[in-house]
């Protein structure tokens, strides 16, 4: 890997003023656990097809997923103008708390796929003051339509990663109490990651526990932080220190809410999306590589046929260790750099994919520095990033001391010892340890920080 300055002169974003709002004038627009000090190897558990339908159903049976007969999406010509999604279901296998999502174009014009999951006569939509204007009456209609016994109230929070805290939590709390809602109400989040994670950490403590339901609308919900559980607010000292697992009674991604993102949320959302490649799925990383300037187009049946497979690989992971015992973890490539960044350099400053982007990238500089890759993965891994417009090194502003400040109360810390997600062997394999050289870590920090 390149000196410092060969990092900082591949940003492809200055990336200074945030920006969080959809906005239609946008153009084209089994439990693994581990002990603390260990390490989770994780190969991939895909074999190349002889056709290039990698989403196919024998793909998804080899990874033990229940999900609907539905034609995959072929390599796509990167001209390919966009067509109709195809409606396609994947299973979250967790026993009695197993949920589906739901992916497909127009869904939020389908009631009955919402109302089949509210088993209550009280609903709490959670949303923002940006996607309010764009989708709240859409999904009060949804949940009513033919309906009338159901009851549906909403809150409407400010937007943006700096709200994600307990004082705009309060809201949602204050808002259930006053409705009287009661144990056997839903709760919906309707947004991005923000909105979902506030949603839910709501529903998980409101009464103890209420049902509750998302609805994403941005690439990175979609993909990544809808499916699993996970929810949660920041605190000033770290991302997400302060949540529960809670699972959702389904997932409901309608694309069509996409033609609404700016292209700098679209970009972000993309970042998790090449992760999955990255840690588990080479023949998904090689399709991305092959077609991200139809993901970049928003071709629909790139689209859905990203997002599919994306969910079939975390669905895969959170029915093996919903609570991140040791295998879950290694989802989080390029996490630990990545929450460095959003809380050393101010929560909205830089979108959440922006900052796990220039993560990921330091996170593939350290495993090489490690031997645990080759030259040829990272030059790959730089390229397809630039493709998605996505930074690929960290903030100017960003010392060594506050990635290590910030790091030392990552939630994967154990006894004092700092674990990373590393990519280690071929493309799609990764491994989750704390058992790596101290030195390479403090090398890579200092290629990519001025001190």
């Amino acid at each position: 890997m390149a000196a410092s300055s060969s990092f900082c002169s591949q940003r492809t974003l200055p990336l200074r003023t945030p920006s969080h709002s959809h906005s239609k004038l946008s153009s084209r627009h089994s439990l693994v656990r581990l002990p603390a000090s260990g390490s989770y190897s994780y190969p991939s558990p895909y074999l190349y097809s002889e056709s290039n339908n990698y989403c196919s159903g024998t793909r998804a049976a080899k990874i033990g997923l229940k999900a609907s007969a539905t034609p995959a999406a072929p390599v796509m010509d990167q001209t390919s103008s966009s067509s109709p999604a195809v409606s396609t279901v994947v299973e979250v296998d967790l026993g009695d708390r197993s949920y589906p999502i739901y992916i497909g174009s127009g869904l939020l014009d389908q009631p009955q796929l919402l109302q089949r999951h509210v088993h209550g006569k009280q609903v709490l939509v959670v949303t923002n003051t940006t996607i309010a204007p764009l989708y709240l009456d859409k999904t009060i209609w949804a949940l009513t339509d033919r309906n009338p016994n159901v009851k549906v109230e909403s809150v409407i929070l400010p937007d943006g990663e700096q709200y994600k805290n307990m004082e705009t939590l309060m809201k949602v709390f204050d808002k259930a109490i006053e409705s009287r809602m009661d144990r056997r109400c839903t709760f919906v989040a309707l947004g991005g990651g923000v909105i979902g994670d506030m949603c839910g950490y709501a529903a998980a403590s409101y009464l103890r526990g209420v049902n509750f339901i998302q609805i994403p609308t941005t690439v990175m919900a979609q993909v990544d932080s809808s499916v699993g559980g996970k929810t949660g607010i920041n605190h000033r000292l770290g991302k997400n220190l302060i949540g529960a697992f809670y699972q959702p009674q389904c997932v409901l991604v309608d694309i069509d809410t996409l033609n609404t993102l700016p292209d700098r949320e679209l970009a972000s959302g993309l970042a998790e999306v090449i992760k999955y490649g990255l840690i588990r799925d080479a023949e998904f990383f090689e399709w991305q590589e092959k077609n991200m300037q139809a993901l970049m187009a928003r071709d629909s049946r790139a689209f859905t046929y990203a997002i599919k497979c994306s969910c079939e690989n975390k669905a895969q992971v959170v029915s093996l260790d919903e609570l991140e015992s040791g295998l879950r973890a290694t989802l989080n490539l390029g996490h630990t750099f990545g929450h460095a960044i959003e809380t050393g350099f101010g929560y909205g400053q830089w979108l959440h994919g922006e900052a796990v982007a220039a993560g990921m990238v330091m996170a593939v500089d350290m495993s090489r520095r490690l031997g645990w890759i080759d030259d040829s993965l990272v030059k790959r891994v730089l390229n397809i990033l630039q493709q998605a417009k996505l930074p690929t090194a960290p903030p100017e502003s960003m010392t060594v001391d506050m990635f290590k400040s910030v790091m030392a109360v990552d939630k994967k810390v154990a006894d004092g010892l700092l674990r990373l997600i590393l990519l280690k062997g071929p493309l799609g394999s990764c491994v989750f340890t704390g058992e790596y050289d101290r030195q390479a870590l403090d090398d890579t920090l200092r290629a990519f920080c001025k001190s």
